[in-house]
């Protein structure tokens, strides 16, 4: 399993390959399982079918390291259509976004920039911002820039942050991040990391995820524990009922596409569920990281594309 994961990573930053397949209608096909669609209009469907079934949405418009201060505009001016469209249909969703889709390779400043007036226009919108986490090279940025932001005045409770178990340095950007009062997604992490810098067991990046998630239940904050291993969700549950934690305190987060059955079934637990739902046309690096999350995939998606 390491080597199919490590194949997919290096496959996931395959310029050629990323060309062929997002221009290509198998390529599409084969992603559909996990990206909702190409435009905001069927993310909005989809985000709508969940809400049915009683599960929140995170809308996320695919696209990252964006090389022109145009490109973020552009980027920027999808999600807040999807605040406004969130607002007006009153959905139960909010945003995720990436600062190098924003333009933080740029420069800080222009990603801050747009961030900050995203995040105002979630407060309008009663709706929430969540700034995903990249690689190593932009945690120390992507930590820094959130708390700003977040100290602004009215901006508390509307943006937040994700942070990766797989990184040694998690337990300490936590107990900060809790610090400032910070809504946390906490995940295992998609990225190839060092083992300097990263756990490169399993074994431990389960164990920390657990040690994480008990700091952060037990904070009185609204976190997302996100994870679609069924060893993860027991050990959550699990602590939850020993230390009389209230299930509306939190929610579960999965991903668009990965473990239906599961996020229903914890809906009928009692437990709130939150889909993070992925559009767009720059879908490649994406999914390949789901794949290289858990390789099974591979044959799922084979089984199906046999189907008529």
């Amino acid at each position: 399993m390491p080597v199919l994961r490590s194949a997919f990573i290096a496959l996931s930053r395959n310029a050629g390959l990323r060309r062929f397949s997002e221009r290509s209608s198998l390529g599409r096909r084969m992603s559909s399982r996990f990206v909702a669609g190409m435009e905001p209009a069927e993310v909005i469907a989809a985000c709508e079918a969940l809400n049915r079934q009683g599960i929140a949405a995170t809308l996320d418009s695919l696209g990252e390291n964006v090389t022109t201060p145009a490109e973020a505009q552009t980027s920027a001016a999808i999600y807040h259509r999807l605040l406004d469209e969130i607002e007006r249909r009153k959905l139960n969703a909010n945003v995720s976004v990436k600062l190098t889709q924003m333009g933080m390779d740029l420069g800080s400043g222009l990603a801050e920039e747009i961030v900050a007036g995203l995040v105002d226009h979630a407060i309008a919108a009663n709706s929430f911002v969540r700034v995903d986490m990249e690689g190593t090279e932009y945690t120390d940025a992507t930590i820094e820039l959130v708390r700003r932001i977040h100290a602004r005045p009215g901006s508390r409770g509307h943006v937040g942050i994700v942070i990766q178990a797989y990184l040694y340095r998690s337990e300490q950007d936590i107990q900060t991040l809790l610090g400032d009062g910070i809504r946390i997604r906490l995940c295992k992490g998609a990225y190839k990391e060092p083992p300097d810098k990263a756990f490169p067991a399993k074994a431990d990046v389960d164990a920390n995820f657990v040690k994480l998630a008990g700091l952060l239940l037990r904070s009185g904050i609204y976190h997302g524990i996100a994870t679609h291993d069924e060893k993860m969700i027991s050990a959550t549950r699990q602590f939850v009922r020993e230390h009389g934690i209230d299930p509306a305190s939190f929610e579960f987060q999965m991903l668009y596409g990965v473990r239906r059955d599961l996020q229903t079934a914890l809906v009928k637990e009692g437990f709130g569920m939150r889909v993070y739902v992925p559009f767009g046309h720059e879908w490649y690096p994406y999914f390949m990281r789901r794949l290289a999350e858990r390789p099974a995939n591979v044959l799922f998606i084979a089984r199906n594309m046999l189907r008529k």
